[in-house]
C-alpha cells in the first residue's frame, strides 16, 4: 500500500500562516456586521459582544482547555500544530484593525464571505492535520475514526450555538448569521472528505 506523502515542515509554516490570515479576514467580515457564527469562534464572538474584550484572547482562552483532548485524544502533533493555529488566528485577528478599515459591510455580503474564508480557512488547517481547535478538534477526530462527515457534524453544533445566542443578538442579526454557518459548513462538506486528499 502506498504511504501518502508527508508536508515539510515549510509547508505546515506556511499553511497555518496563510489560514491565520484568511480567517481573521473572515471573521473580521462577521465582526463588522455584528454577526455571530458557530464553534468555539461562536462562543468568542458572543462573550465579546458581551465584554468588550479583544476576540482574538477570549477565542484563544476559550480553545486552551480543548488542548487536552486534542494531546491525549488525536495526537502531538496535531495538538501542537494547532495550538499555533489558534495562537496565530488569535494575533491576526486582533491585529486586523491595524491593517484593514472597513467603512461600511452589507450584513448579508459579511455573513457569506465571512463563512467562506473561516472555511478555507478550516480546510487548509485539516489538510496539514491541525484545526482551529475546539469543537473542531472534536469534529475533526469523529471523522478521522468514524467517517462522520465534518461539514454536517458542525453544521449541527453550530446550529445549537446560535440559538443560544438569541437572548443577545437581534433575531435578524442571527438570521444572517445562519446563512454564514450554512455557507462555512457547506464549504467543509463539499471540499473536506476523507480520502480526497492524501498528503499528511
Amino acid at each position: 500500500m502506498k504511504t501518502a506523502p508527508r508536508h515539510s515542515l515549510l509547508e505546515d509554516v506556511q499553511a497555518l500562516a496563510a489560514a491565520a490570515l484568511v480567517g481573521s479576514l473572515g471573521l473580521g467580515l462577521l465582526k463588522q456586521a455584528g454577526l455571530i457564527t458557530g464553534g468555539t469562534v461562536g462562543l468568542a464572538f458572543l462573550a465579546h459582544y458581551a465584554s468588550g474584550i479583544s476576540l482574538g484572547t477570549l477565542f484563544l482562552a476559550i480553545n486552551l482547555p480543548f488542548m487536552a483532548l486534542a494531546w491525549f485524544r488525536v495526537g502531538h502533533a496535531f495538538a501542537v500544530k494547532t495550538l499555533c493555529a489558534i495562537t496565530l488566528l488569535s494575533l491576526a485577528t486582533d491585529l486586523l484593525p491595524r491593517c484593514v478599515s472597513f467603512a461600511g459591510v452589507d450584513p448579508l455580503y459579511a455573513a457569506v464571505m465571512g463563512g467562506l474564508l473561516a472555511g478555507m480557512a478550516m480546510i487548509i488547517l485539516f489538510r496539514h492535520q491541525a484545526s482551529l481547535g475546539g469543537l473542531n478538534i472534536v469534529v475533526h477526530w469523529l471523522q478521522e475514526r468514524f467517517g462522520w462527515r465534518a461539514g454536517y457534524l458542525q453544521l449541527a453544533i453550530d446550529l445549537a450555538i446560535i440559538a443560544a445566542s438569541l437572548a443577545m443578538l437581534p433575531l435578524e442579526r442571527i438570521l444572517v448569521s445562519l446563512l454564514g454557518a450554512a455557507t462555512l459548513n457547506l464549504t467543509l462538506a463539499i471540499n473536506h472528505r476523507p480520502g480526497r486528499y492524501m498528503a499528511a
